[in-house]
């Protein structure tokens, strides 16, 4: 492993986990959040598996925008217009908009 990757969730508390339903065919790999469908639950539930995974390799950030958005969060938004819940990956916006253990795993991999 060549060092460290940040991994940053951005989103509101109420907002999905993504554009999927919460049921038996759900591809997201996450048993604990099921079926509440809440980013913050969800958050929780991916950073306990990559935590056990990956250990102090990868650091996670949950960034919640109900109190207002940070201006260079407001920026990234305008230029790019992401899918929330926003998935960044060292600073890179991934094209991801969901919580998704497997297809954040693949985005880890390319820094690892």
């Amino acid at each position: 492993m060549t060092g460290a990757v940040n991994i940053e969730i951005i989103g509101f508390s109420d907002s999905s986990c993504g554009p999927f339903p919460c049921d038996g065919d759900r591809t997201c790999e996450l048993e604990k959040c099921a079926p509440s469908e809440n980013l913050v639950k969800a958050y929780e539930a991916l950073k306990e598996r990559i935590e056990h995974i990956y250990g102090e390799n990868v650091t996670m950030k949950l960034t919640l925008l109900d109190d207002g958005i940070p201006e260079d969060i407001l920026m990234m938004i305008e230029e790019n217009h992401p899918p929330i819940p926003i998935v960044m990956v060292n600073g890179n916006l991934t094209p991801l908009g969901r919580i998704s253990l497997p297809l954040i795993r693949e985005e880890i991999a390319k820094y690892l």
